[in-house]
């Protein structure tokens, strides 16, 4: 019923949101995990998150580009048996996908870091991971660069998901929504990608609508 709750938020305010609580009511979270430059809402029956909220820096998203990429950890913040782990994605199938991505964080070593907790990650089909989702997150770095700052909020659909992987069970999602917006430069855009092998790789054909 709890999490029957979270979604009705969701879609019933996507269009109007700008900060996380018109998508969801943090006191649903099993756990708010503060990673500082980020924030996760957790759940613990699915082993991951159900939200992923920032706010991006437009002097910052292209500073740095650092190409090593950090090891995944577990997040030690949560109780160990809620926790997704490493290996739960080996043979998988899927990909360890980034809610707040490298990419967006990768000006300095700390903050990219924190985008490693297992926490931050999700199971996604290796093309809508390195080729669809990957389209969204370039956007949200223009946006900020261009308008100076850009909020991301990325929500995790888990409607009619059965399937799990790993020792740990993580739940595979249904889908992910990212909602990009700057509320002083009155911009903003959604986007809708389901969870599956052989997405729609152009961004546009995701967009979804963001005010009635």
């Amino acid at each position: 019923m709890r999490y029957a709750i979270v979604i009705f938020l969701l879609l019933t305010n996507i269009v109007y949101a700008t900060s996380i609580k018109d998508f969801i009511d943090l006191k649903n979270c099993d756990q708010v995990v503060d990673k500082q430059v980020y924030q996760i809402c957790y759940l613990y029956k699915y082993k991951g998150a159900l939200a992923v909220w920032y706010d991006l820096d437009g002097q910052l998203v292209n500073k740095g580009n650092i190409k090593e990429r950090p090891k995944f950890y577990s997040e030690k913040n949560i109780p160990i048996q809620y926790r997704a782990k490493h290996q739960d994605y080996s043979h998988s199938g899927f990909d360890r996908g980034h809610l707040a991505n490298d990419a967006s964080f990768d000006w300095s070593e700390k903050s990219q870091v924190k985008t490693y907790s297992m926490a931050n990650i999700s199971p996604q089909y290796p093309q809508l991971n390195r080729k669809a989702w990957i389209a969204a997150e370039k956007l949200e770095r223009k946006v900020a660069y261009d308008l100076g700052s850009a909020s991301v909020i990325n929500l995790v659909d888990y409607r009619g998901s059965t399937q799990t992987i790993g020792k740990n069970r993580v739940a595979v999602p249904s889908g992910f929504y990212k909602i990009i917006y700057n509320d002083e430069k009155n911009y903003k855009k959604c986007f809708y990608y389901k969870n599956e092998p052989d997405p729609i790789l152009s961004l546009k054909a995701h967009q979804i609508p963001c005010s009635n």
